[in-house]
């Protein structure tokens, strides 16, 4: 397997992080509601689950270490991992699949993970199984179908068994023609490309009241308990969704072991997931983003983290679900009227134009993907008080909505700076990050 060592090494500096108490747990999968997506369709069979639960610890560790001895027989390297959290077995695991996805040629791995408690290494395998056969997604994670996972002989000992079969002349050109952008990215001119954007748009306009400057966020929110804290620039070049995978949980790791005095909050550069303008790139960003959110949000680490979602063509209109809300991304479109009566802005509410409220898109239109991971500590005291309301959305519907006075202020504004001022903005920061 090429660059195991490599691989092992980052594993083991991963999981060798000291995460602290209020870290999200392993066992918090199985105590989750159901989501949007099954947890269901993939676990391993009644009778096999009955089977495999009546065995003694003994006969259940011998057939786990036969199992293990026979992956050695075929040359399957069996790598283990002290990760003790989800969050360190979600960066182990991805990084792990990152290895796999770059290389053309077929290969097995089976990663042992004693620590991690059985059923949230099932409910990532049966998740992931799930997620194969949602063709809206997957046909834009096409790197995905080609890789399987799942748990060493369902269930009988804390390992996953990794495996990917070889490209296809298709798949090797699809791949050749995504990546292809990534010798061109340098992070210092995309980091400084971001930063011109967040000092124009979320310092200038004031997108968010408690950042002031594009390297200290958290300022002002004393009262309310949180400390103003640098930001924490982070880039990966990567255009492969297992790698970006691997970033993103590599930054949570980063973010939850440090006190928010060190990092206040991680805007991670992923200039090369949906590189460029145009619905296809648009699409590719929303299915990648969507995929860190879901497995996030399936460790309920969203009690733990926020994370809002940029990209230089971003459309609310174009992110599923279009009239509900979606993790991470801004408020439905069909909600600005709504929200702009409810915080007794109907004059504007009447008088601003579709293409007005347009312009809304523009707080998220960064110049390239980027993942901003926020502390939900600073989140709540932002919010404050009774901040989730019922909103009155249309056609007698009534939704639970909050930040209405924050999105209504940003429509406003940002309809007065009118789309062609806000484009050419934009387009000096994406060839800032180009030249």
């Amino acid at each position: 397997m090429p660059r195991t060592s490599a691989l092992a090494a980052l594993l083991l500096a991963t999981a060798a992080m000291c995460l602290p108490a209020s870290a999200f747990s392993p066992s918090s999968a199985v105590s989750r509601p159901a989501r949007s997506w099954s947890l269901g369709s993939a676990l391993p069979s009644a009778d096999a689950e009955a089977a495999i639960a009546e065995l003694d610890d003994d006969r259940r560790a011998n057939l786990f270490q036969a199992m293990l001895r026979d992956l050695q027989v075929e040359s399957v390297p069996l790598m283990g991992c002290d990760a003790n959290r989800v969050e360190t077995m979600n960066a182990a695991l991805w990084t792990t699949m990152a290895e796999l996805s770059e290389s053309d040629v077929g290969q097995k791995v089976c990663l042992i993970m004693e620590d991690i408690p059985m059923d949230a290494l099932k409910a990532f395998c049966t998740d992931y199984g799930t997620l194969q056969t949602q063709t809206r997604l997957i046909d834009q994670l096409s790197e995905l179908k080609r890789i399987s996972v799942n748990v060493l002989g369902k269930g009988i000992g804390p390992a996953l068994v990794i495996e990917t079969s070889d490209r296809t002349a298709e798949e090797m050109a699809e791949k050749a023609a995504r990546s292809a952008v990534e010798s061109t990215l340098d992070e210092s001119r995309s980091t400084a490309a971001l930063k011109s954007f967040v000092n124009r748009v979320v310092v200038g306009l004031e997108a968010c009241p408690y950042t002031q400057t594009a390297d200290l966020s958290g300022v002002g929110m004393e009262p309310r308990g949180v400390q103003p804290g640098p930001v924490k620039y982070g880039f990966s070049p990567t255009s492969d969704a297992c790698a970006a995978m691997s970033a993103f949980w590599n930054s949570v790791l980063e973010l939850v072991s440090v006190p928010e005095t060190e990092i206040s909050s991680t805007l991670l550069s992923l200039p090369a997931i949906g590189s460029g303008p145009g619905p296809e790139a648009h699409a590719r960003f929303a299915a990648v983003v969507e995929l860190m959110s879901r497995y996030l949000c399936l460790f309920r680490g969203d009690s733990v983290l926020g994370l809002v979602h940029f990209h230089q063509s971003y459309e609310r209109n174009q992110v599923h679900p279009v009239n509900m809300p979606a993790y991470g991304h801004l408020p439905p479109q069909s909600w600005l009227r709504p929200m702009l009566r409810k915080n007794g802005k109907g004059e504007e509410a009447e008088a601003l134009t579709d293409a007005d409220l347009d312009c809304s898109n523009y707080q998220r239109r960064a110049p390239h993907t980027v993942i901003n991971f926020l502390r939900a500590s600073q989140l709540n005291a932002a919010a404050g008080a009774n901040s989730i309301v019922d909103l009155e959305v249309g056609e007698g519907r009534t939704e639970k909505a909050s930040g209405i006075p924050l999105y209504s202020r940003n429509a406003i504004r940002l309809s007065e700076q009118g789309r062609e001022r806000l484009q050419a903005e934009l387009d000096a920061e994406i060839a800032m990050a180009a030249q």
